[in-house]
C-alpha cells in the first residue's frame, strides 16, 4: 500500500486517504470525544468530499480516543451556536443534513466502533451503512430520554427498521448502555469482534469492498436504500425537538445535576453514562 495522503487535517477531525478508493476518518477530540457545533462544517466539509470524489468507494469512521468513539452534543456550547449553523444541502439542520447524506453517498460508509458511541456517537453510526463493535469495549446508546432530551438525529427513524419497534423503544426509553454482544443480538451493529481483531476485519471488509467497480457498488447500495433508508420528513421533526428539549425545565435540572456528578469530563459519568441517568432522580 502506498503511504497514506493526508487529504484532511484537523486537530478533532482527520480525513486520511488510504487509497483513492478508501478513506478513513478519524474522530480525536480529547479527553471524551464531544462533538459539539463547531465540528458540524468540519464533518459537512468530509461528507461533502465523500458524496463527490469520482474514485472513492469505501470509507471507514473511527476514533483515536481511548474509550470513545464519539460520546454525546457539547452541552457547554451555546445554544446560539447549533441554531445559527443555516441548514444542509437536503434542507434539514446541520446534524441531520450530513447524516442522511452519508446514508445515500454513492459509498460505503463503515463505522468501527471501540468505546462509547453515545448520541451524537450512536447516530453517526446508525446513518453509516454498516457498524462493527469491539465485544469488549464498545458501548452504545441513546441516552436522551434520561436527560429529559429527545434525540436529534434521527434515531428514531432509523432503530426501529434496524431492530424492530420494542427494542428501539428499549434502546431509546430506557437510555442505558448496550455492550458490544448484545447490540450484535439485537441488529445495532452488524458484528460484535473480539477487540483484538476488530481493526483487521474491518480493514480487510474495506480493501475488499474498495476492489469492487464503483458503479456497481453505488448502484446496489442504492436500490438497498429505497427499501431501507426513512424519508427526509421522518428525519426532520427530531432535530427541532431536540432543541426545544434543551430549553425545558427538567432537562436543564437533569444536566445539572450530571454536571454536578463530573458530566463532560474525563471519568466515571462519562465512561458509565446510562448508570448516571439512572440515578439523578425525578
Amino acid at each position: 500500500m502506498n503511504r497514506p495522503e493526508h487529504t484532511f487535517t484537523n486537530e478533532d477531525i482527520r480525513l486520511e486517504r488510504r487509497l483513492p478508493s478508501y478513506w478513513r476518518v478519524t474522530f480525536d477530540m480529547p479527553p471524551v470525544n464531544i462533538f459539539g457545533p463547531r465540528h458540524l462544517p468540519l464533518l459537512s466539509d468530509i461528507i461533502t468530499a465523500i458524496e463527490t470524489d469520482p474514485q472513492l468507494k469505501v470509507v471507514v469512521f473511527d476514533s483515536a480516543v481511548d474509550g470513545f468513539f464519539i460520546t454525546h452534543y457539547d452541552f457547554l456550547a451555546p445554544l446560539e451556536d447549533s441554531q445559527r449553523v443555516p441548514p444542509g444541502p437536503t434542507g434539514l439542520q446541520a446534524l441531520p443534513d450530513m447524516l442522511v447524506r452519508l446514508s445515500r453517498a454513492p459509498v460505503v460508509s463503515i463505522a468501527a466502533i471501540r468505546g462509547r458511541a453515545t448520541g451524537v456517537g450512536s447516530e453517526l453510526a446508525l446513518a453509516s451503512d454498516m457498524r462493527f463493535a469491539s465485544r469488549e469495549k464498545a458501548i452504545l446508546s441513546q441516552w436522551e430520554v434520561g436527560a429529559g432530551l429527545v434525540p436529534g438525529g434521527g434515531p428514531m427513524a432509523r432503530l426501529p427498521r434496524l431492530i424492530g419497534r420494542g427494542r428501539a423503544l428499549e434502546v431509546l426509553l430506557g437510555a442505558d448502555d448496550i455492550h458490544g454482544d448484545l447490540a450484535e443480538r439485537y441488529g445495532y451493529v452488524n458484528r460484535s469482534v473480539p477487540d483484538a481483531e476488530l481493526d483487521g476485519f474491518v480493514e480487510a471488509l474495506a480493501m475488499r469492498i474498495a476492489s469492487f467497480d464503483k458503479d456497481a457498488i453505488a448502484e446496489t447500495k442504492r436500490l438497498v436504500d429505497v427499501a431501507s433508508l426513512p424519508p427526509d420528513l421522518e428525519i426532520k421533526p427530531e432535530w427541532d425537538a431536540f432543541l426545544a428539549s434543551l430549553g425545558r425545565p427538567a432537562s436543564r435540572g437533569r444536566i445539572a445535576a450530571l454536571m454536578a456528578r463530573g458530566f463532560h469530563r474525563a471519568g466515571d459519568v462519562e465512561s458509565r453514562l446510562g448508570f448516571h441517568v439512572g440515578q439523578i432522580g425525578d
